[in-house]
């Protein structure tokens, strides 16, 4: 196989480390997972780019269409799932209205709440950019073969609950 940048930071880093356990198996491969990750990110700016989105549209539609309830939240639901503020999210919600992605709607339980909804446009132009996305992460995916890569799904997924662990550990929950 041939050699890759993480192979070269490795390299270069072990020498440094001297003092201090340095496992070279470990570092590979979170330098690894970390590169791929900011490879997907630049894919994802891209395919949003490409249909005519800003990221932070994308991500709200995204949220939008990922929920228990796909297609419809409040605005509260939205600006605590995006890590936004109230007036953050309200800007948001304006501008994908205007482009006709979304449409805000009184609750029929309660006329003083408002439900956010996307509209058959935004989950036209969300699904273009998914696929764009999917190109990029397919594209990765075969390097592989799929016992590789279903064999690559179940390791990380044993980090990954790690990591949730020590993530609510962290919390106090």
């Amino acid at each position: 196989m041939a050699e890759d940048w993480t192979d070269r930071h490795v390299a270069r880093w072990k020498d440094h480390w001297l003092d201090v356990a340095f496992d070279e198996v470990v570092e590979g491969v979170f330098v690894r997972v970390n590169r791929i990750d900011r490879y997907l990110r630049r894919a994802k700016l891209r395919a949003v780019a490409e249909v005519g989105l800003t990221d932070f549209e994308y991500e709200t539609l995204h949220v939008l269409m990922i929920r228990d309830t796909p297609g419809s939240a409040s605005p509260t639901e939205l600006a605590t799932e995006l890590g936004v503020s109230g007036a953050g999210m309200t800007g948001r919600l304006d501008g994908l209205e205007r482009a006709g992605w979304i449409r805000r709607t009184p609750s029929v339980d309660d006329r003083r709440r408002v439900i956010v909804e996307v509209t058959k446009a935004g989950i036209e132009i969300w699904r273009r950019a998914m696929d764009i996305r999917g190109e990029a992460e397919n594209d990765l995916a075969e390097a592989l073969t799929e016992r590789e890569l279903a064999t690559l799904n179940r390791l990380l997924k044993k980090v990954t609950v790690r990591a949730e662990e020590r993530e609510s550990d962290s919390r106090g929950g």
